[in-house]
């Protein structure tokens, strides 16, 4: 590994990425000067890529600094953008355009695969926040392309990512084909999923208000799906926030935050791409492995 450390100015959230984060501007307006220590650090993760033939992207975050591992390659992201269409939803209640005790008809042309919650619901109704609930919390695959037809379709979605500030994230298809790998579709990077949690969930960021702050961080750490991915790698009585995203395809994917009890939160975004497989647990060895290797290069042992 190596390290470069300074004392500098830098910006709290995604100012602190700086160049790092492609195609990425900050206005000024929604970010903190202060004085850190920030340091961008590089880890050689590939032993962990050799273990099982695949590509490992991981980048961390925390106003101390970064630790990365191929955190500018694209990777498919899966279902890990719910945890960004959930906060895209909670914007739109905010602005008036949206209510979270909407309720909407759900009809048995909505269902694909994986509907633990609309399936069930089929012929009846799920209100606004039911349906983000269910894709964050358990990855509900219909509630996640209903939320997006509700906002206006594809092109609503890709345009928040730019609202962003984020060129780079690809929007192209809805569930189940966006999981489909081979080509730069509906990819991202980890660099730029780091920035765009921290311009949700970082202390004193105000894309989302306190409030539907909250609603979202609840509903990331309910999340009973991939206990052996970040959750995994997380000190005993740290508070996890994530989101999975998984292809039989290939790839093993986690998002989120983690929450020590004192400090600042460290933003996670880890992606592997593996050979095709129905049994996770090989990758999912993987992304805790590397997360663990980022507590530790920022001293969390």
């Amino acid at each position: 590994m190596t390290a470069q450390t300074d004392r500098r100015s830098v910006l709290i959230g995604l100012g602190a990425l700086g160049v790092g984060v492609s195609g990425c501007d900050v206005p000024a307006a929604s970010t903190t000067e202060v004085q850190v220590t920030s340091f961008d650090l590089d880890l050689d993760c590939s032993d962990l890529e050799a273990r099982q033939g695949g590509r490992l992207g991981i980048c961390a975050f925390t106003d101390r600094g970064r630790v990365k591992w191929r955190a500018t390659e694209r990777f498919t992201y899966c279902s890990t953008f719910k945890l960004f269409l959930a906060a895209a939803t909670l914007e739109r209640v905010a602005r008036g355009e949206e209510r979270l005790d909407r309720a909407v008809p759900i009809a048995s042309d909505d269902m694909v695969s994986h509907a633990p919650v609309t399936g069930p619901a089929v012929g009846g109704e799920l209100t606004i926040e039911a349906l983000c609930q269910s894709t964050v919390e358990l990855s509900d695959n219909p509630a996640a392309n209903i939320l997006i037809r509700e906002m206006g379709g594809l092109d609503s979605w890709r345009n928040w990512y730019r609202s962003m500030g984020d060129s780079i994230t690809r929007v192209d298809r809805l569930e189940p084909e966006l999981n489909a790998v081979g080509d730069e579709r509906d990819t991202t990077t980890p660099d730029q999923a780091v920035a765009n949690m921290a311009r949700l969930l970082a202390p004193g960021q105000t894309r989302l208000t306190a409030a539907h702050q909250t609603l979202l961080e609840r509903w990331l750490t309910e999340s009973p799906t991939g206990p052996n991915r970040i959750k995994a790698a997380a000190p005993e009585g740290w508070r996890v926030g994530h989101k999975t995203g998984t292809s039989s395809q290939g790839p093993i994917n986690d998002i989120g935050v983690i929450w020590p009890p004192e400090g600042a939160p460290i933003f996670v975004a880890a992606y592997y791409e593996g050979p095709p497989t129905d049994d996770f647990a090989a990758g999912e060895a993987v992304i805790a492995e590397a997360v663990g290797r980022a507590l530790e290069a920022f001293g969390h042992g």
